[in-house]
């Protein structure tokens, strides 16, 4: 069997191929990619591969993305280090999904699925339905984060956000008046805790909220420059393979 691993952690990807082999001889691993675009580009392609290990935190983006842009057309595994997404909605879909690290009895398990059921339902039709399942679903958001001024612990709300980023390892929140707060969660999981239809993970170093936005820039090779206010030190580039998510979100 012709297995596809989609990874950005070069160690974590090494391991699962270690594992699979382990679980199963006849397993190969015929690709391993890191990026929502290297991904996108390789589905884009003829390819005689039966089972792909999907990463949802990529080096450019979530793997999410990829179903947006072109046509996943065998069964998905998702691996991820972050509980955050509504795991029984994989499970009844059929499509199933590994908390990392991974163990070589769930591992087994999952692949034992694949094999009986061979997903007859085509895994883009069950990632939509999964979606919808999560969308249907109730869900509170973080209002408010505690910030430190000085010597006093405050809370800043988060409409008063107007973008996060992550900076040689530290996380801090801008609000509209310019003033700047470290907040200490890691960017993924601050992502899970807000409002998708307020927030945009732009990139790995953004998170924007949607009324700080001003406009699109177009750049090269398909990506864009996001322009907001107020104006961080970087460029916001969002990339090729995350541009058109970017625009349905905004419209």
């Amino acid at each position: 069997m012709r297995v596809l691993i989609i990874e950005d952690e070069k160690a974590a990807a090494e391991n699962l191929k270690i594992l699979l082999s382990e679980v199963d001889a006849s397993i190969h691993v015929d690709t391993i990619i890191d990026t929502v675009s290297g991904a996108v580009d390789y589905f884009s392609e003829a390819h005689d591969i039966e089972l792909a290990f999907f990463d949802i935190h990529l080096a450019d983006g979530i793997s999410f993305e990829i179903f947006d842009t072109v046509k996943v057309d065998v069964p998905v595994i998702f691996t991820t280090a972050y509980d955050e997404y509504a795991v029984k909605a994989f499970k009844v879909n059929s499509v199933d999904y590994l908390l990392k690290p991974i163990d070589e009895d769930e591992l087994k398990e999952a692949i034992a699925k694949y094999k009986s059921t061979k997903q007859q339902v085509p895994v883009n039709e069950q990632f939509q339905q999964m979606l919808q399942m999560l969308n249907t679903e109730k869900k509170s958001y973080k209002a408010t984060y505690l910030v430190q001024q000085r010597d006093t612990l405050v809370p800043l709300s988060v409409n008063d956000i107007a973008y996060f980023t992550i900076d040689t390892g530290i996380v801090k929140a801008t609000s509209f008046d310019k003033k700047g707060y470290i907040i200490e969660e890691k960017l993924e999981d601050i992502e899970a805790q807000l409002d998708p239809d307020q927030f945009f993970r732009a990139n790995r170093q953004f998170i924007v909220q949607k009324k700080a936005i001003e406009n699109l820039q177009l750049y090269f090779n398909g990506k864009l420059i996001l322009n907001i206010a107020p104006q961080p030190d970087e460029q916001i580039v969002v990339s090729k393979a995350k541009a058109p998510q970017l625009k349905k979100w905004m419209n």
